[in-house]
C-alpha cells in the first residue's frame, strides 16, 4: 500500500509468486492502480487479461477433451471470473504491495475484488512483457492449479443465489430475503454490505463486495454453508 516499494518487498512477492523479474520495474507498475497517476497498471492489466483466457482456455481444451463449447465457456468463465481472481491475490497477499493514491488507499481500495483482481492480471501482463508466453504459461497453471484440478463437467456452475433459491424450493421453504445493511467508501469506489435471511438459516448472514450484485452473491454462498451446501466459488 506504500507509495513506494522496497527491494525487500519486491522480493518478497517475487517469491510468492515464483517468478523473479529482469525488469523489476515492470511489477512495480504493475501494482501500481489509476488513483496513483497516469503511469498505471491499466495497459498491463489489459494484455494480462486476454493472455490469462488464452492460457486458462488452452488448459481446459486439453484437460477435457470431451467437453463441449459450451462447457468449456463456462468452465473457463469460472476460473477467469473477478472473484477467483482476487482470491488469489489474497493468496499472494497482494494488498500489502498496492500503490495506490492516498483516498483510495483510505477507503480500503486495497481490499476491493476488483483492485486486486486486476492487479493480478497486470502482473501477469508484466511477466508476458518481461519473459515470454512459455514463462507466464507456466506461472498462471502453476497459480490456478489446485482450482484446475477440481473441476469436474458434472459440477454444478450456478451462482449461489440461484443454487440458494432451488435448495430453498425443494425445502419447501420461503425465497430468501436481501437487504442491504450498508455502504462505504466514495461513491466510485464503494463496498455493500448485504444480508441474507431464511427461515431455515439459524442466524442470518452477511456479505460483501464492490456492488449490490456481489454482495448478495457471497450472502448466498455463506447462507449455503450455513445449510451444509458446498459452493464451489
Amino acid at each position: 500500500m506504500n507509495s513506494k516499494l522496497e527491494k525487500s518487498k519486491l522480493e518478497r512477492l517475487q517469491a510468492r509468486l515464483g517468478y523473479t523479474f529482469l525488469k523489476p520495474e515492470l511489477l512495480v507498475m504493475a501494482l501500481t492502480h489509476r488513483s496513483h497517476g497516469t503511469r498505471n497498471n491499466e495497459r498491463l492489466e489489459f494484455l494480462g487479461d486476454s493472455i490469462l483466457s488464452l492460457v486458462i482456455a488452452e488448459d481446459l481444451f486439453a484437460r477435457f477433451d470431451q467437453a463441449r463449447e459450451g462447457e468449456l465457456t463456462r468452465l473457463r468463465s469460472n476460473m477467469v471470473r473477478r472473484q477467483t481472481l482476487a482470491e488469489i491475490a489474497r493468496e499472494f497477499e497482494l494488498g500489502d504491495y498496492l500503490i495506490m493514491g492516498s483516498g483510495e488507499m483510505k477507503s480500503g481500495g486495497f481490499r476491493r475484488d476488483s483492485i486486486l483482481s486486476n492487479a493480478l492480471e497486470a502482473i501477469i501482463g508484466a511477466v508476458f512483457v518481461d519473459a515470454d508466453i512459455e514463462v507466464v504459461r507456466q506461472r498462471v497453471i502453476t497459480w490456478f492449479s489446485n482450482r484446475l484440478e477440481k473441476l469436474s463437467l458434472n459440477q454444478s456452475l450456478k451462482d449461489a443465489k440461484s443454487k440458494l433459491q432451488e435448495l430453498l424450493q425443494a425445502r419447501q421453504a420461503a425465497l430468501p430475503r436481501y437487504q442491504v445493511l450498508e455502504t462505504r467508501g466514495q461513491s466510485h469506489a464503494q463496498i455493500f454490505y448485504v444480508q441474507c435471511e431464511s427461515e431455515l438459516l439459524e442466524t442470518p448472514v452477511t456479505g460483501e463486495g464492490s456492488s449490490r450484485r456481489v454482495a448478495e452473491q457471497n450472502a448466498a454462498s455463506l447462507a449455503l454453508v450455513q445449510l451444509g451446501v458446498e459452493h464451489d466459488k
